[in-house]
């Protein structure tokens, strides 16, 4: 990272160039905007943050702190868990939140352009006044902005059958860090002229440009739906439950698994009565003209490998995926509790599971797991439990030793260190184990000929 620059010197560019109301040096804002819901390695207080409300501004705002050296890191609705938006010292946090105006949706050719501030539900209920929708759907649909999704390639419930955020943009408007502006990919579904910068910049986290536009794929809405309700008594017999469904050819929307710890804190929380019918749920959702029929062939399959099986009715249906929304629970990741977001191929799940229990046992930690079962990717949380008074260093090494466990036996099953929610600040310590140094370095490559001051979210996500 080459930066440094004068605070009061990048607070004084910007408000000259920016304007009334756009440039906040407050204490309180500054403290509000400074962390995303990630763990905190290294916390630090940003010089001023810019509420940008144009594609102009982020580009004033990105050429004042190129020209003076100043670190910028951008951000969404802050709901990211991997630190990917904290920042860094004295650098100059980038809101988008209000550039959040929908400019075009076209139900004839499926797509819709939109600011990076737009939020995923407010999307969504545009789009199925048409019929339509915006099939990336992580768990925070009714906070998260579409810019946050492409910059961690957000996947969400939907991801089984639909994909996640990369398979639905086609097209980006971006800031690059000297403060220009290029529009990458295309209003077609298909194009393949030159490389793919669109997919390169969807995940890059904000280190290669800023996303002011975007450009999306619409998918039709579902006439017809269906949630399958599948209580198991322990969560190994529930992940091969997901084996079986695949195994049967079908393609649910959704296929959802928690863990008997999760249900006890979904029914602490929200009065529900899960953990009296289960010890794991799975939750699979079919959808289309052909759901009745799927859903018929999951409620066999399911019963068949020893689930007690429901086909919820409507109301209840959409309560249970409602719950599994909220199913992080109302905590927000810090050094005693951490939420891990892990993919293994399919096949590997029940061996995953058996492992993440196995290494809780051992460190003597807590665990609950939820997991995007129908793609692989689940989403262990390990805690301690919090000293009123003192951190508890035994406690706090058991649970780091759990966490480097959990991402060991990922990479050894073939999986990944992160499935849905980005490298970030957090994760950097282990994506050495997944990606060997000539690949990083060639991704270090790129990052300088994007950003060769190494202004942009500079000591994440590489």
């Amino acid at each position: 990272m080459r930066t440094g620059g004068c605070v009061g010197s990048i607070v004084e560019e910007l408000e000259g160039t920016l304007g009334q109301g756009k440039v906040s040096t407050d204490e309180v804002t500054l403290a509000r905007y400074a962390l995303d819901q990630g763990p905190v390695l290294d916390y630090q207080l940003p010089a001023a943050v810019v509420f940008a409300e144009s594609t102009a501004d982020v580009q004033s705002a990105v050429r004042s702190c190129a020209g003076m050296g100043v670190a910028l890191v951008a951000r969404g609705a802050g709901t990211g868990v991997s630190g990917g938006a904290h920042a860094s010292r004295n650098c100059v946090i980038l809101s988008l939140e209000r550039m959040d105006r929908i400019l075009d949706l076209n139900p004839d050719d499926e797509t819709a352009v939109v600011q990076p501030g737009v939020v995923n539900a407010v999307l969504n209920e545009a789009a199925t006044i048409h019929g339509l929708m915006y099939a990336p759907d992580p768990a925070s649909f009714r906070t998260s902005t579409i810019g946050g999704n492409v910059a961690t390639n957000a996947g969400g419930l939907r991801c089984a059958k639909y994909g996640v955020t990369r398979d639905s943009v086609l097209a980006l408007d971006v800031v690059l860090a000297d403060g220009s502006l290029i529009h990458t990919g295309h209003q077609t579904f298909k194009g393949v002229a030159g490389y793919d910068l669109t997919g390169l910049f969807v995940g890059s986290e904000g280190t290669l440009g800023i996303v002011v536009g975007v450009t999306v794929r619409l998918k039709y809405l579902p006439r017809d739906i269906h949630t399958i309700a599948a209580f198991y008594p322990d969560f190994r017999l529930a992940a091969a439950g997901v084996l079986a469904v695949g195994r049967a050819r079908v393609q649910p929307a959704i296929m959802e698994l928690l863990d008997g710890g999760t249900l006890a804190q979904l029914d602490s929380i929200h009065g529900s009565d899960l953990s009296s019918r289960g010890r794991a749920l799975l939750l699979v959702q079919t959808d289309g003209f052909g759901a009745a029929a799927e859903a018929d062939v999951v409620r066999r399959v399911l019963a068949d490998g020893g689930a007690v099986v429901t086909m919820e009715a409507s109301a209840e249906a959409e309560h249970l995926v409602d719950l599994r929304r909220h199913s992080r629970g109302v905590e927000v990741d810090d050094e005693y509790r951490v939420g891990e977001d892990v993919a293994v191929p399919r096949s590997r799940l029940v061996d995953y599971v058996a492992a993440l229990e196995g290494m809780a046992a051992a460190h003597v930690v807590n665990l609950k797991v939820v997991a995007h079962a129908g793609d692989g990717n689940l989403h262990p949380t390990f805690w301690v439990d919090r000293l009123d008074d003192a951190v508890d260093k035994a406690a706090m090494e058991r649970l780091n030793l759990a966490l480097d466990a959990s991402i060991d036996a990922a990479l050894e099953m073939g999986g990944t260190i992160t499935g849905e929610h980005g490298i970030g600040q957090y994760k950097l310590r282990w994506l050495g184990l997944e990606q060997p140094e000539p690949v990083r370095e060639l991704q270090r490559r790129i990052k300088d000929l994007f950003d060769p001051a190494g202004i942009l979210n500079p000591g994440k996500a590489i």
